[in-house]
């Protein structure tokens, strides 16, 4: 039975948590209307649209024969994360230590670190939850930084596993071409404290080209100079035995090669970029929007506009502006009026909303907007469900520091 199915098949009175087994059915029929208990600005999850999202990128992964290890600088999330692994994902990718140290303490298997680690600490950080999880992958770009992993690891009596990291034309990160990638490698491979574990390929300049062929052009070059890169591995004899990265826009052409897995991540909840971006040729995306900011209206005393208490703290400012996404209003524009308030335009001809009405926008950049809460609110239907600690999110203090420098 597909993961979808088995969703469906749950009673309506009582969905049980898949991602937790031993989490209780919440009854969904006792539980409140979300709009009536939650504070505003939140964040709200359609968790019926989050499980149709990762069960459809699972399915899509296993009938093209390459394994998912999602990104989880999307939803920092490890109830979520957990839910991807339990869809069948073989580990989860983190964008930074603090993320992955999240996870790992979640039980997580597989977490990947796609940033090249480098910086106070960092290495031995590293090396301690090596410690603690012995799959732990980490990528790195230059002899410096491999050499610091070592020392690190070798200090903790860990062994650690490394990707070289190749810029396949994002310009952010990554040696630079097949020859400099075979020169790393080998410095991975006769460092005693490391292993080299493969290659990593991001492409995140090209996941929003609205153009489906433009964007499919983009990924098979990129997709070429990432080959470049196995082919030299192999034939220096070190084939590298993962080969990861790719992204929700480019991961129905990344599939054909020459990753081994695919790093997707903003698939889970879907935004406003995506939504500016072609799937295919006459054809939506098949994820669906699951992830929204709820405000409430706050005053109604300008004629043709409302204002709400979500401003520029509620939503990332780096993506289109939000707009209304259901009800009445659905598709109103939505523009900031500062730190804390929000204004929507009417349509022509609608009611104002009074204050106190509640009402639900769409999502700009996904990723940085869920980094601004601490927890989502997960609903079904309009039930408010369970409520989850976005609890990878943010930066911790080092330890050791001195209690003044804190303050």
């Amino acid at each position: 039975m597909l993961y979808v199915d088995a969703l469906a098949a749950a009673s309506p009175a009582a969905v049980p948590d898949p991602a937790m087994p031993d989490h209780p059915p919440v009854p969904v029929s006792d539980a409140p209307r979300w709009r009536d208990v939650v504070p505003t600005p939140a964040l709200v999850l359609d968790r019926d649209a989050l499980d149709h999202n990762i069960a459809l990128m699972a399915v899509a992964c296993r009938e093209a024969g390459v394994a998912l290890r999602p990104h989880a600088k999307t939803h920092k999330c490890s109830r979520i994360a957990a839910r991807q692994i339990a869809a069948g994902a073989c580990g989860i990718a983190c964008a930074t230590l603090d993320e992955a140290e999240v996870m790992v303490a979640a039980g997580l298997p597989g977490v990947l670190i796609t940033s090249p680690l480098v910086g106070a600490g960092k290495p031995e950080r590293l090396a301690r939850l090596a410690a603690r999880a012995p799959d732990l992958l980490v990528v790195a770009d230059h002899p410096d930084a491999v050499a610091a992993l070592d020392r690190a690891a070798a200090a903790a009596g860990v062994r650690l596993g490394v990707l070289v990291d190749a810029d396949i034309g994002h310009h952010r990160t990554g040696v630079a071409g097949p020859a400099e990638a075979v020169a790393l490698a080998r410095a991975i491979a006769a460092r005693p404290a490391l292993r080299f574990a493969g290659v990593q390929g991001y492409a995140g300049h090209i996941q929003h080209i609205g153009n489906v062929d433009a964007r499919r052009s983009a990924a098979a070059a990129a997709a070429g100079q990432l080959a470049a890169v196995v082919t030299a591995l192999t034939a220096a004899g070190l084939r590298p035995a993962i080969v990861t990265g790719a992204g929700t826009g480019t991961h129905r052409f990344d599939a054909a090669g020459p990753f081994t897995e695919l790093q997707a991540g903003s698939y889970t909840v879907m935004d406003a970029e995506y939504g500016a971006v072609d799937y295919a040729a006459g054809e939506p995306w098949p994820f669906r929007p699951a992830l929204a900011v709820a405000v409430t209206v706050v005053s109604a005393n300008v004629p043709g506009q409302v204002t709400t208490d979500g401003g520029t703290k509620a939503f990332a400012l780096n993506g289109p502006l939000p707009r209304i996404a259901d009800g009445p209003l659905a598709g109103a524009a939505y523009a900031f009026r500062g730190d804390e308030h929000g204004c929507v335009t009417l349509p022509t001809g609608a009611a104002a909303p009074s204050p106190g009405t509640v009402l639900t926008c769409t999502v700009p950049h996904c990723d940085p907007t869920i980094a601004h809460y601490d927890a989502v609110h997960v609903v079904h239907g309009d039930r408010l469900v369970d409520v989850w600690a976005i609890d990878a999110r943010g930066r911790r203090a080092a330890a050791g520091l001195a209690p003044h420098m804190l303050r």
